[in-house]
């Protein structure tokens, strides 16, 4: 970029701007890897600080949760503070977040540390790293930087699972999250290469549209978690979210119309690029979140792997991810953006299909290996391609909201993944449950609702293993009863739990056909040009 140190040529990756490209990329690598960390080490974690499935579940989904409801306040506060500035001060939040991990000998101290203030870290963390991104590279090593940046997301995907697995078998969960510390450290390091892009637009504060943004984004994936831990007023909560949403949009016009301070221009949503590409990194991220939840739940409680197998056995998909999204980022300049991310979604969806009718037959994780390979390719596809499609023609003073946007709708979309595939889960356990027992010829009519109170808020969180020991102490018939029950009733579940990323899938192929029949987004110099 003009005026950046040590840019050299717009077009060309070297020296300085070798070095950033580098350190944005383990930034990155850091925020993907705590979350595939954290999946693949879930039966650990359950068992050293003494909770449930459930529990550490809402923490991932919380954590994502937060990200998304801070995330436009994130994007602001960077042009308002510096976006270096922010940019920093999220990764010492996604720090103290890792360390608190390492340390933590209680749920409580996850959810405070990891879900909350690592949360906010990655609020503030990724709109600066995208605005940095698109203020410190120009041209084609612009391109090039956002490829390597989803190439690393890609790597962290790909080796988390493998890493998480082996650290959590033969060494300690807590190690995983000790080494994303020293990542962090090694970043800051080299923030003096960082070139702050000063923000020229609009400073005044939008409290008003802050408010919605948080009330709205948290509701609805809030509402969620409560309807998956059994509380009550699910409803009011998700419509006070879409509410609150719906606000949002209302009071942004309004605002806009009259000269008053806006969290961010709707105008950015005059450009269909920039609307569709924003819309497809919600349903790509939805899809990722589901399967991401469910995927390691089964084979941690129903197959019973460890956290080594765990990892191998989900390998197929990260390392598929990983290596489309390279030779995609590299060979598909010919073709239109449209139509790359149209057969990413059309694999993506092709792979849940087939995975669901597996899921109840599979004895061994390597069966799930073609559709995961499948799936896995279509996201890699779309990984080559939406970051740039979306963000690429936006103008430099306006980087920081769509940078804003855009992570916000990839948090909200992973954790409203998490959040819902996590409760259809749940929901279909605690239904089938209380049927089969209510069925049930064997189990004492006295003992039926006990027993489905005890299936639903035990059984989802053990193995068979361990379930077999919690009715030690229950008659021979009534123990292999409810054994059957729980055989039978779980992979149900998760059949349909995988609905949730399948329908993702889907939408998003419908939601293509409009990319092919829009011309291909421009690619912007320096200067930009004006969204609508």
């Amino acid at each position: 970029m003009s005026g950046a140190p040590g840019a050299g040529g717009p077009d060309q990756l070297s020296g300085r701007p070798r070095r950033l490209a580098v350190l944005l990329a383990m930034a990155m690598f850091v925020l993907v890897v705590d979350t595939s960390l954290m999946n693949v080490s879930i039966s650990a974690v359950v068992r050293d600080l003494d909770t449930t499935v459930s529990g550490v579940q809402t923490a991932i989904a919380l954590e994502a949760l937060v990200s998304a409801a801070f995330i436009l306040i994130g994007g602001k506060v960077g042009d308002l503070v510096g976006r270096r500035r922010c940019y920093v001060a999220g990764l010492l939040a996604y720090a103290v977040g890792a360390l608190a991990m390492t340390l933590a000998q209680s749920l409580a101290a996850v959810v405070v540390f990891w879900a909350v203030v690592g949360g906010i870290g990655a609020s503030l963390l990724l709109p600066a790293m995208q605005s940095l991104i698109h203020g410190n590279f120009d041209g084609a090593a612009r391109k090039r930087v956002y490829a390597v940046v989803g190439a690393a997301a890609a790597i962290a995907a790909a080796v988390g699972p493998l890493l998480g697995g082996f650290i959590t078998t033969f060494l300690s969960w807590r190690l995983g999250f000790a080494f994303e510390v020293a990542v962090i450290a090694v970043v800051l390091s080299g923030i003096r290469l960082v070139h702050d892009v000063p923000y020229e637009g609009e400073r005044r504060l939008d409290l008003v549209g802050a408010v919605l943004s948080v009330v709205g984004m948290g509701g609805v994936v809030l509402g969620v978690l409560v309807w998956q831990e059994g509380g009550d007023r699910v409803g009011a909560l998700v419509l006070l979210g879409v509410a609150a949403l719906v606000g949002l949009a209302a009071w942004l016009v309004r605002a806009a119309r009259s000269g008053r301070a806006t969290l961010l221009d709707p105008d950015l949503f005059r450009s269909p690029h920039f609307t569709v590409g924003v819309s497809q990194q919600l349903l790509q991220q939805i899809a990722l979140g589901g399967t991401m939840i469910v995927l390691p739940i089964y084979l941690q409680m129903v197959l019973e792997y460890n956290a080594l197998l765990a990892g191998l056995s989900l390998a197929p998909l990260s390392l598929s991810m990983f290596a489309v999204a390279l030779v995609a980022g590299k060979r598909t300049g010919r073709r239109r953006p449209g139509v790359v991310v149209r057969w990413g979604f059309v694999l993506l969806s092709a792979g849940m299909a087939l995975l669901i009718p597996l899921v109840p037959r599979a004895e061994f994780g390597w069966a799930l290996v073609l559709p995961l390979v499948i799936a896995g390719s279509g996201l890699g596809l779309l990984v080559s391609q939406l970051n740039n499609y979306t963000l690429g023609p936006v103008p430099e003073i306006r980087a920081s909201e769509a940078a804003g946007v855009n992570s916000a709708a990839g948090s909200f979309g992973l954790s409203l993944g998490l959040a819902l595939a996590g409760a259809v889960m749940l929901a279909t356990l605690s239904f089938a449950f209380g049927a089969r027992s209510d069925a049930s010829t064997v189990l004492p009519e006295a003992d039926k609702q006990r027993v489905a109170v005890a299936l639903e808020q035990d059984a989802q969180v053990m193995s068979t293993t361990q379930l077999e020991g919690l009715l030690a102490g229950e008659p021979d018939d009534v123990r292999a009863e409810i054994l059957g029950i729980n055989t039978e009733v779980r992979p149900i579940a998760l059949q349909v739990a995988l609905l949730v990323p399948l329908l993702a899938g889907l939408l998003g192929t419908v939601n293509s056909v409009r990319m092919t029949r829009l011309p291909d987004p421009p690619s912007l110099g320096a200067e930009g040009v004006a969204l609508g």
